[in-house]
């Protein structure tokens, strides 16, 4: 790993070929090893929100913001503060809640409210600004926009102080929606530097075309070969699924028709760049827990006890925004064609804007439809709607329940999100090998993951049980407990990942990968913010986080008998007959784009 750094400041070799360009102004210099390193150094900006922010203290932080302005329902006494405690009945057993827009809200629902809409926002801006960044210098100005964007909204943390706890929540779901978005953006460079690269330019000076017009805002595509990272949390741990490998090699399942030079090259690229990412982040995660337990014995907490967690948010913005600071030193813009070829006036630029954005989701439902006629595609695609909610819905209501229901201390959580995540990367890793010793197929190694992903919410509702709970301990009443259920959520949701999106690569008709994997993304992204509404509403009702297992327990178990159902040889039978159909009468969409653009006054 530290030599693929080291080796990216040397410079490309001298008199490499140049292929000719494929439209004016398209800059085809060859790719040099210190523009991967800008590439990579984005990974390493922003993979650190998305562990260190996403997945652990944003959520804290926005229930402490609303627990210092919030009451006891009963009793409307301070959730914090002397005269929290005057009331036994009201602490032991009260809802701490906050009033917004007229309603009464748990603390805990309002951060899993918040989490929803970012990611129901984040999932219409992917879409929509997926075709944009193709065009003129977009691509490179969407990315320093949305990095920058993104780190100042969680530099701006610091600021929000309990009166204003509400904002917070704006800024979540714009920190959210700039990190899934600038990661879209950021996958779309890959094909560029991968098509310019020296080492596949010796005779293929024409080749390259078919990387050029992939879709970009294909986040769980051949070039993204760790899955995204959006995310949002730790459900994207995937180093080992290369597209051109199947889990399932040397046993009868098809390879899918991608080991070319070029996605060989991107998958590598993608997953240092994915690791290295990672890797930023366990060590920004660990100077955090340092200086979360130093800043606790300050009288900062006396203040108000998210200013350390709001002082790590803060650090996390500036290693976000310096990082990116890197990015746009070292990357170049490799500008896409005009957005405008007749006229430079502001208003017919506009609406060739809105045209692109009008053409990225007129896209996706042409593929909706050729999708709803793929049985075994369809199937499985509502199947990963539940799966993909279940897990991210998972996450976030651990970290709360961590923290309100077993008390954990903020250093203790951000320990809890290391330990998912190494666990993630290390069941990435695993699930191939036990996969090959039992001798199970996808679909049956995806089931598997499943049943012990079950483990998680169950344990939890053991304290429902009268004896049990006399016990004080099993059931997730001790926070210890949920140190272990962390390792196992974090290898399932690693093996998940994985599986599922090598699992729907071989019912992919061929040559259609990119879109079809961009209805993938859709669907994850789209789904994801059901669950956590779901929960907030439970929470809201009972008053205890814990009650959310019930309706997790459910959740994740929907999802078997429709990955049961999924005939991975019909669906590739389906898939290659479909792509005939397609070869022989399918639109061109890359025609119909450029069409949007010839003529737009």
């Amino acid at each position: 790993m530290l030599s693929s750094i080291s080796a990216a400041f040397s410079p490309a070799p001298e008199g490499a070929q140049q292929r000719p360009p494929r439209y004016a102004g398209e800059d085809t210099t060859p790719t040099s090893r210190r523009e991967i390193l800008g590439w990579y150094s984005y990974g390493i900006a922003a993979e650190v929100f998305a562990v260190c922010g996403v997945g652990s203290f944003l959520p804290l932080t926005l229930e402490q913001l609303a627990r210092e302005r919030g009451t006891l329902q009963k009793s409307h006494l301070p959730c914090i503060g002397p005269s929290a405690g005057n009331s036994t009945d009201d602490a032991a057993n009260g809802q701490c809640v906050v009033p917004i827009f007229g309603l009464e809200i748990n603390t805990a629902s309002f951060a899993m409210y918040t989490f929803s809409f970012a990611v129901l926002i984040q999932a219409l801006t992917l879409i929509s600004f997926s075709a944009l960044a193709d065009y003129e210098n977009n691509r490179k100005t969407l990315l320093m926009a949305f990095g920058f964007a993104g780190s100042l909204a969680s530099m701006l943390f610091v600021f929000i102080a309990p009166p204003v706890f509400i904002l917070g929540s704006i800024l979540v779901v714009v920190g959210v929606t700039c990190l899934g978005s600038s990661f879209v953006v950021l996958n779309s460079f890959l094909p560029v530097l991968v098509a310019n690269d020296p080492s596949l330019q010796d005779g293929k000076a024409n080749e390259g075309a078919e990387l050029s017009n992939m879709n970009r805002d294909d986040e769980g595509s051949e070039w993204n070969a760790w899955g995204d990272e959006d995310n949002d949390s730790l459900d994207g741990l995937q180093p080992s699924h290369q597209p051109d490998r199947s889990p399932e090699e040397g046993q009868g399942v098809r390879t899918p028709p991608s080991s070319s030079p070029e996605l060989q090259l991107s998958t590598k690229i993608s997953s240092r760049g994915i690791g290295l990412g990672y890797c930023a982040a366990l060590f920004v995660q660990i100077i955090s827990i340092i200086m979360l337990i130093t800043l606790s014995k300050t009288s900062l907490v006396k203040v108000s006890a998210t200013l350390p967690m709001r002082f790590v948010l803060l650090l996390v913005g500036i290693w976000w925004g310096a990082f990116t600071l890197v990015t746009g030193r070292l990357l170049k813009t490799r500008p896409g064609p005009s957005l405008d070829n007749i006229s430079t006036q502001g208003a017919a630029r506009w609406r060739a804007w809105l045209r692109l954005m009008g053409f990225a989701w007129k896209s996706l439902w042409q593929t909706v439809k050729v999708a709803m006629k793929l049985r075994e595609i369809l199937i499985f695609l509502v199947a990963w709607f539940l799966l993909s909610d279940a897990i991210a819905t998972v996450s976030g209501t651990a970290i709360l329940f961590a923290r309100t229901e077993l008390k954990l201390s903020t250093p203790l959580v951000g320990l809890l999100s290391i330990t998912a995540t190494v666990s993630g990367m290390a069941g990435a890793f695993l699930w191939p090998r036990v996969s090959r010793y039992f001798g199970l197929q996808s679909n049956h190694t995806i089931i598997v993951c499943i049943f012990l992903f079950e483990i998680v919410p169950l344990y939890g509702l053991l304290a429902y049980i009268p004896f049990i709970k006399n016990w004080g301990v099993i059931g997730l009443q001790q926070p210890w407990e949920i140190f272990p259920l962390a390792i196992v959520h974090g290898v399932v949701s690693g093996g998940l990942a994985s599986y599922c999106r090598s699992f729907f690569g071989l019912l992919i008709p061929p040559g259609n990968e990119a879109a079809f994997y961009a209805l993938y993304a859709a669907t994850d992204k789209g789904s994801s913010f059901i669950g956590p509404a779901i929960v907030g509403v439970l929470v809201d009702a009972t008053g205890q986080v814990r009650s959310g297992f019930f309706f997790i327990a459910i959740l994740i178990l929907l999802p078997i008998p429709l990955i049961w159902l999924v005939n991975a040889d019909k669906g590739r039978r389906e898939g290659l007959a479909m792509a005939e159909t397609l070869k022989s009468h399918g639109p061109d969409d890359a025609q119909e784009a450029e069409g949007l653009l010839a003529h737009h006054d």
